[in-house]
């Protein structure tokens, strides 16, 4: 029996009871024998086709299989960190913590295997290559990175290793949630897989399946953390439940918008409805049947269990524990269908790309600009359009609870959020996000836009000292939000990063890096560098905004003529970008623009030129912001400084001036003694 001591309690270690391993145990073999039932019946092993080379049983079952417990072990671990870095209540309990990060270990352990293994399986399935062949592995050696299913499958599990091991080193909270940041990222790279690269809309389909993925991997993990860490969380488990409910509820909701998106993306859109007959369709209606399943379980025991564990603990713990092993039940029957879902083809098969705007981009070349099309032409990005509508109604429900409790907020800061966001939503997704994939003109409205006008609004909003106060603070000693939230404000990093000098130079060397290097050429060309490249000017954005007018708590705020001089200095900088832009002779990105060949350019270097004349008109507008508040700023800094002044004078009669006119009186009685 394992014991523990609340610091400076003079009273009796609590006993914290050794983890009862059979129901456990048991709830997860149900689970994964459901899982593994609903692999076989939905068909993941895809049989021998007529004229091809057989690759063998091993190949064939082994891939789905493995794929099954590469998802299990991976939910599991993160379900398994997330609880013990910010579920768990952190008073008097790290043991159970610890006991959570360990076993995470483990199933990360089994995660990257399982992972390593799939890649040889996948190869040898793509290679049409048996397992006993001898020129498997050289084959494997020289080719596993051109393929991008495993490229990105080896760089999940080198995340996944890296979430691991810092789970083994660690031994704060701390290290522990930053372990979970690192496995929900190792789950991101597995969304450019499969069939949702290979859609005609293909950034919506990756979007949506890298929020599916990480949405169903916390839910079901958290779920399977519960029932795993149960007997030794004890009194702990009416707040971690609590916790998980709330977030499970997120998670529900996440998975179904982006699984019914995807769903109508990967069916054909318009004809989505007419394809559910097929094989590929009756996954999607079983998948979503277990979905409806589980939303209602979920209410249920948010109902029965969730209200009534603080008052009935034993007789709710058992409640609780069948619900989890139904759910769990469902969950695997789920996953096992998914995983015969990424195995199947969606109907219908790719779409042609004809043209080289397609083929560079993904999307057909649009139209030519007209006097309406800053207004017209719109193509909704479900990453950035969705962020932008989470963030603006974040921010209102807190400003309305903030005035459910009697606190104001000011009215301007609230627009100036709500326009921030929509003004990055119409960089984004209207003209210059659309036309600004194939024009360079067009692409600088876009980084200008996103870089500053954006973020200097949504600086000015001071989100996080409305989330300082609308959050609620946790008083068990754990990590939620506001924790976080305040600790990265406080970190050394973000000491370092709100130096004017440091978010200058990174707001423009990183400006000349990004467009004079193969990453302007990349992040036109693949999703996840656009994805980078718009998060990038963003967050610079905000950076160097911040640290010039920002009101947020965070490092402390250098002078306004110091900022105001880096300012200057910048905006130059930025200028003679803009000149270089204009002056130049050579064309960025070649492999692009050179040869994406859009009809209303006929010219792309006179368009790149005409860029850098609107990298250098648009910086202006948002700068005079900048300047006008930090000139505010100096204006009150001196007037605030005369009133301190002026109330120390009353206090002792003008000693300071007193004082003053001595010593002039004296440098004038000197003078005369010299002169004399």
């Amino acid at each position: 029996m394992a014991t523990s001591r609340a610091p400076g309690s003079a009273a009796p270690p609590a006993a914290v009871p050794a983890p009862a391993r059979g129901p456990a145990l048991l709830t997860l073999g149900v689970s994964l024998a459901a899982c593994l039932v609903a692999v076989v019946v939905g068909g993941a092993a895809v049989p021998v086709v007529e004229g091809l080379s057989d690759v063998g049983p091993a190949v064939r079952w082994g891939l789905p299989l493995m794929r099954v417990v590469q998802d299990g072990s991976a939910a599991l671990t993160i379900g398994l960190l997330l609880v013990g870095a910010w579920l768990l209540p952190g008073a008097g309990r790290p043991r159970v913590m610890l006991r959570a990060a360990r076993y995470a270990v483990a199933s990360g352990v089994v995660w990257v295997v399982a992972t390593l293994v799939g890649v040889v399986l996948g190869f040898a399935d793509a290679a049409g290559t048996p397992l006993g062949d001898p020129q498997l592995w050289s084959q494997l050696a020289t080719f596993v990175w051109s393929l991008e299913t495993l490229r990105v499958a080896l760089i999940s599990a080198l995340v996944a290793a890296a979430a691991t091991t810092v789970a083994a080193v660690s031994l704060s909270r701390r290290g522990i949630a930053t372990a979970a940041v690192l496995s929900v990222a190792a789950l991101l790279p597995l969304a450019l897989a499969g069939h949702a690269a290979g859609s005609t809309d293909h950034e919506t389909a990756v979007n949506t399946l890298a929020v599916h993925v990480v949405a169903a991997s916390v839910w079901v993990g958290g779920l399977l953390a519960l029932v795993v860490l149960r007997p030794a969380l004890a009194a702990a488990l009416p707040a971690v439940l609590r916790r998980y409910s709330s977030l499970a509820l997120w998670c529900f909701v996440a998975v179904a918008v982006s699984g019914v998106v995807s769903a109508v993306v990967r069916l054909g859109g318009s004809e989505a409805l007419g394809r559910l007959a097929t094989a590929y369709g009756a996954l999607v209606v079983v998948k979503s049947t277990c979905l409806v399943a589980l939303g209602v379980m979920g209410w249920q025991q948010r109902r029965l269990v969730v209200a009534r564990l603080s008052a009935e603990p034993l007789a709710t713990t058992r409640l609780f524990v069948r619900f989890a092993t139904v759910e769990l039940l469902v969950m695997g029957v789920a996953v096992g269908f998914a995983t015969a879902l990424a195995r199947t083809a969606p109907p219908g098969g790719p779409a042609a790309l004809p043209t080289p705007a397609e083929q560079l981009t993904g999307f057909a070349e649009p139209a030519a600009p007209g006097p309406l099309s800053w207004l017209t032409v719109w193509r909704f990005d479900w990453l950035w359009g969705v962020v932008g509508l989470v963030a603006i109604g974040l921010y209102l429900a807190w400003v309305v609870r903030l005035r459910r409790r009697g606190d104001q907020w000011s009215v301007l800061r609230t627009i100036g959020w709500v326009a921030g966001w929509l003004v990055l939503v119409w960089a984004t997704c209207g003209p210059p996000g659309v036309l600004g994939r194939v024009s360079f003109s067009w692409h600088m409205v876009e980084h200008m836009t996103i870089a500053m006008y954006a973020p200097t609004l949504l600086v000015l909003a001071a989100p996080v000292s409305l989330a300082l106060r609308a959050l609620p603070a946790r008083t068990d000693g754990s990590l939620g939000p506001r924790e976080l939230l305040l600790g990265l404000v406080h970190s050394r990093p973000m000491r370092v990063l709100g130096n004017p000098v440091v978010a200058s130079a990174l707001f423009f060397a990183s400006l000349v890096a990004f467009y004079y290097s193969p990453l302007f050429e990349l992040a036109l060309t693949t999703h996840t560098g656009h994805v980078l490249m718009v998060a990038h000017f963003l967050v610079t954005g905000y950076l160097f905004a911040w640290v010039m007018v920002g009101r947020d708590p965070g490092p402390p705020k250098w002078a306004p003529s110091l900022r105001l001089l880096i300012l200057l200095i910048t905006v130059s900088f930025h200028a003679f970008f803009g000149v270089s832009l204009m002056s130049g002779t050579t064309l960025l990105a070649p492999g692009f623009f050179g040869e994406i060949g859009v009809s209303w350019i006929p010219d792309p270097l006179a368009d790149q030129q005409r860029g850098g004349s609107i990298a250098w008109a648009l910086g202006e507008a948002p700068v005079l912001i900048i300047a006008m508040f930090v000139v505010r700023d100096w204006v009150r800094t001196d007037a605030i400084e005369s009133r301190r002044k002026d109330r120390q004078a009353e206090r002792d009669g003008g000693a300071e001036l007193t004082a003053y006119n001595e010593r002039l009186q004296a440098l004038a009685r000197r003078r005369e003694r010299q002169d004399t």
